[in-house]
């Protein structure tokens, strides 16, 4: 049997975080390992526990108690059934693969990657929203950024081109 690992999903709630929650569930989470949903909040976002864990992010949050929607409002998380199904489903059938949420305030680019060394992430999996090459130069790419600088392997995901006009 293989090691179990650590694999982290930046996840922003956008159909194309959604879509990189999948692919890892069916194509990379297996028995044993650990999936860290990762969510990076605003530095303006005003929270209560923001003060307590603003420079560490938020204490791991089981999904036992990251579906309960009061207790995940206490950390910021938002409260998504779509998302909450596939980690219940990922959960249930992956043979014991735990299932943990963490929230970041701050710039997702870098919080991403002091997640991947805080919580020694063996693989990250994000969302790309494939911006045009204009775009990307404006607004910038957080999915480019963390490739290029994460500590670890990182996948990303290319939203459907479908939605595309």
């Amino acid at each position: 049997m293989a090691k179990a690992r650590t694999v982290g999903i930046g996840m922003d709630y956008s159909s194309t975080s959604k879509a990189a929650l999948r692919w890892a569930t069916e194509n990379l989470i297996d028995a044993g390992d650990t999936l860290i949903l990762i969510q990076v909040q605003p530095p303006k976002a005003d929270h209560t526990r923001k003060q307590l864990f603003e420079d560490t992010g938020s204490p791991l949050v089981p999904l036992e108690e990251f579906k309960e929607i009061n207790y995940s409002k206490q950390y910021g998380l938002t409260y998504d059934p779509e998302v909450l199904d596939i980690l219940d489903t990922v959960s249930r059938t992956k043979g014991q693969a735990k299932v943990v949420a963490k929230v970041y305030w701050g710039d997702p680019r870098e919080k991403l990657c002091d997640a991947v060394d805080h919580l020694k992430l063996d693989s990250l999996v994000v969302g790309s929203r494939g911006l045009s090459g204009i775009k990307r130069v404006l607004l910038g790419s957080v999915s480019n950024y963390v490739v290029t600088n994460a500590s670890c392997p990182v996948t990303v995901v290319k939203g459907s081109t479908l939605s595309k006009p």
